[in-house]
């Protein structure tokens, strides 16, 4: 009996030899030594291990160790404690934001920062998800998106959770006011997750370079301003921000890594 594209799942990931590549870079070549050295102890371990579970594993793994970097994210929040570094700009940059609020521009601000919420963060997610499937035939894109948003959804509850920091006050906020804890950022960690599976699933199929560096560019932006919109509206402090856009990458590079991985021992098993 011949097993179907369905009923395989290293074959339901199976988008072609083509999506291999980000433009001339072929995503299972892995130049620098520390990726060398991750890519051969997978492979090794790809002997025992079909290329879906090694996905799976990876995913798991590396979903811990950016837990667990999210749950240090503590050593951060002493430093705003004491008012030191960056945490200096916490109060300023706020202060500053309160002064160039207008009506017309808090209702814009709030109506985009939605879009990055509890709500509307998952509704994207899901879109993405279901039309990239479905356009390209491949369940990459549901695999891959699915496990971004989870994984960050999962991050942005340990770090509320290990540090517990207060919002800014409600005098300082636009309304509706939000009352959980501050830091770190959901919605740019959220962010930076989303737009960046995103960018990476686009970037597979894309050949024109200008179309590649528009796709990174817009990803950016949008992550950058979903970050800083939740500065403006007082709903977060700034570094509340910067550190859910390091968690939201570190969780990114994890994702893309696992998959890069998944890539390399499935060509290994193809030869």
């Amino acid at each position: 009996m011949v097993t179907g594209r369905h009923d395989d799942p290293d074959a339901a990931l199976d988008d072609g030899r083509a999506q291999d590549f980000v433009g001339s870079r072929d995503l299972t070549r892995w130049p620098t030594a520390a990726g060398r050295r991750l890519a051969g102890a997978t492979l090794a371990a790809g002997h025992r291990l079909a290329p879906h579970q090694v996905l799976l594993l990876t995913l798991l793994i590396g979903l811990g160790l950016t837990a667990a970097l999210a749950a240090t994210t503590d050593a951060v929040y002493d430093s705003v404690v004491e008012d030191d570094g960056v945490a200096r700009l916490d109060h300023p940059v706020l202060a500053l934001a309160v002064h160039h609020r207008t009506p017309l521009l808090d209702t814009w601000v709030t109506g985009f920062t939605h879009v990055g919420g509890p709500v509307g963060a998952p509704v994207l997610a899901v879109a993405a998800a279901v039309g990239f499937s479905l356009a390209w035939r491949s369940r990459t894109p549901a695999v891959l998106t699915v496990a971004t948003m989870l994984g960050s959804l999962l991050l942005t509850v340990a770090g509320k959770d290990a540090v517990t920091r207060a919002r800014p006050p409600h005098v300082d906020a636009v309304p509706p006011y939000e009352w959980g804890f501050s830091f770190p950022s959901g919605h740019a960690l959220n962010a930076v997750a989303l737009a960046g599976i995103v960018a990476y699933l686009l970037l597979r199929r894309l050949r024109r370079a200008w179309a590649r560096r528009l796709t990174v560019a817009l990803a950016i932006v949008y992550a950058a301003a979903m970050g800083l919109s939740r500065v403006f509206l007082g709903h977060h402090w700034l570094t509340d921000v910067l550190v859910g856009w390091v968690l939201g990458l570190a969780w990114l590079s994890v994702v893309i890594t696992s998959h890069r991985l998944f890539l390399t021992v499935r060509r290994a098993r193809a030869r």
